[in-house]
Formats: structure tokens, sequence, C-alpha cells
């Protein structure tokens, strides 16, 4: 379930509830590169582990993988285009798109807004 919308700021619901996208470059995890977790900023479900994570230059926070069952995965017709929106499996919060150019093993590129993230180092309890 995702948290109170008064937890969250007006550009996450714009992100999460709304599905926008934050502009390119802008998001806070875009070139961060610690050791941990990234969690839904919806709910604080883990999404993704730090490893998974890569520099893509396209401007959002991109990752290879996820972890096992916590994204769930939507046909996107809009923008004139088709592309595989990817969400929160469990409040369903919108994260950004999944793609199949990326540089890794997996061949896969999660393009997600940094609006619907939230960090936790591993040395955090």
């Amino acid at each position: 379930m995702m948290k109170n919308k008064n937890e969250l700021s007006e550009e996450q619901k714009r992100i999460l509830i709304n599905k926008g996208t934050e502009p390119p470059f802008s998001g806070k995890y875009n070139l961060h590169f610690e050791d941990g977790v990234y969690k839904c900023a919806g709910c604080d479900e883990p999404l993704f582990e730090s490893d998974m994570k890569f520099e893509s230059n396209c401007g959002w926070p991109s990752f290879d993988e996820s972890i096992t069952g916590k994204i769930s995965y939507k046909k996107d017709r809009s923008l004139g285009m088709i592309r595989t929106e990817i969400l929160c499996a469990n409040c369903g919060g919108h994260l950004g798109h999944i793609f199949d150019d990326g540089p890794t093993d997996t061949g896969q590129r999660y393009c997600v807004n940094s609006l619907s993230l939230q960090f936790k180092k591993d040395d955090e309890n």
C-alpha cells in the first residue's frame, strides 16, 4: 500500500501516482553510486540493489535488473509509442520504463525517476 499522500511531495505524487517524468539529468540518484538499496518512495519496498545500477548517460538512474518479484510491468502506449512501464509491485507506484538496450549481460535498462526512489546505505539500520 502506498504511503499517505500527505507524506509525498507534490513532485513525488506527479511521478508515482500520475505517471509523470522528471527532467533528464535533474534527479538526485542519476549519478549516485553508494552501496545500499534503492526503495520505492511510495511504500519503502526494496526495488534495486546498488550493484544493479550503472551509468547509462540517459539522464535517469539506470539499473540492469531488479530485486526478484519487486517490479510489475505494463504496456504503455502513451506519447505515440509502445514502451513497457515499470511499477512497484507492492504499491503500484510508477517508477519509469524498461528498455532492451542495456550494456550489461542482462541487456536491460530499467530507466527510473529519482523522485520515485529513496536510498538506504548498507550501514544504516
